[in-house]
């Protein structure tokens, strides 16, 4: 018998408390967050353009030196640039743009040989050059002088574009970083112990009683290949057996509708790659907040998943914490 997924007489109700909690939580966490990313964003956009005498001097040492400028140089462009457009214009590997743009830590490949290297960086920045917007940096259109104001005008124009490719992410990061928040506080008040564990630690080293976030769960792919499956909760409830399987939860949230759907399928198919690995003993469940209708609501209940709403927190009681 499970908790939420049995029990579709509630889902309406449930939707409708889950799509208002959110959203009150977006109408106090947004506004804030988006002025501090857009200060944050603004200066950056500052010092690259400086960087590049205002984009009139880039050059492929520009972005050997500088890699982190290339998100920036991206949104700079008229259309601005997704990073796969990018690459396909550039005739360069994903794998370059990802590199120069990772969130924690933006270098060029090291293992990409060097003339490789400098040959798709200047494949780059003929690109950025021919495409960028003159609407903006109107500079380049008329090379007759501009005001600090232009140059100020022009950063945050492309500031915004960076805050708005950037907004989703902050707020899924945030969303799960609260969510998390809150879990831990229900099972410390329940006796539970965040573990402390070393990094390669499965749900294994996990004693009775404990819990860890972003925990690794060996899973097998249907040809009995081994696949880690990430899962972002993992709880050994007091009362198990030690050899029992633990209590997973993936924490979601949602904004819309429409994004849940298309990836409801994710879930299910860690599902089936747990109970390929340890049998139907094997479970899955969800974190929920926002979003998230009736159509994905059964498709997972029909996988096998359940789920304890963030609104009603307190069900994980039921799920024997």
């Amino acid at each position: 018998m499970g908790v939420n997924n049995c029990t579709p007489e509630k889902w309406k109700s449930d939707i409708a408390a889950s799509t208002d909690y959110y959203n009150k939580w977006f109408l106090e966490f947004a506004p804030e967050t988006f002025r501090n990313v857009r200060t944050q964003a603004t200066s950056r956009v500052t010092e690259a353009l400086k960087y590049t005498d205002n984009l009139t001097s880039l050059t492929v040492n520009s972005l050997l030196e500088r890699p982190e400028i290339l998100p920036i140089l991206r949104m700079s462009t008229c259309p601005p640039l997704a990073r796969d457009r990018l690459a396909g214009l550039a005739g360069v590997t994903r794998s370059l743009i990802n590199s120069m743009e990772d969130k924690d830590q933006p270098r060029l490949p090291p293992r990409m040989k060097k003339s490789e290297l400098e040959k798709g960086l200047s494949k780059i920045v003929d690109i950025i050059q021919q495409m960028i917007d003159p609407d903006i940096f109107i500079w380049f259109e008329d090379y007759c002088g501009y005001s600090e104001e232009d140059i100020w005008r022009a950063s945050t124009v492309v500031a915004d574009r960076l805050c708005g490719s950037d907004a989703n992410p902050i707020i899924r990061n945030e969303q799960e970083r609260r969510q998390l928040a809150l879990v831990q506080e229900f099972l410390e008040k329940h006796g539970y112990k965040q573990a402390s564990l070393p990094s390669g630690a499965t749900f294994k080293d996990l004693k009775l009683g404990e819990f860890s976030f972003r925990l690794n769960v060996p899973g097998k792919l249907i040809d009995g290949a081994t696949v880690n499956i990430p899962v972002d909760i993992v709880i050994k409830r007091r009362g198990d057996d030690p050899a029992a399987f633990p209590l997973l939860f993936e924490a979601k949230s949602a904004g819309d509708f429409a994004n849940v759907n298309k990836r409801r399928k994710e879930e299910a198919n860690k599902l089936s790659n747990l109970k390929n690995a340890y049998g139907d003993t094997a479970g899955l469940n969800l974190f929920l907040c926002g979003y998230f209708d009736s159509g994905y609501l059964g498709y997972e209940a029909a996988e096998g998943c359940d789920w304890v709403w963030e609104h009603r927190i307190d069900d994980l009681e039921q799920f024997g914490i």
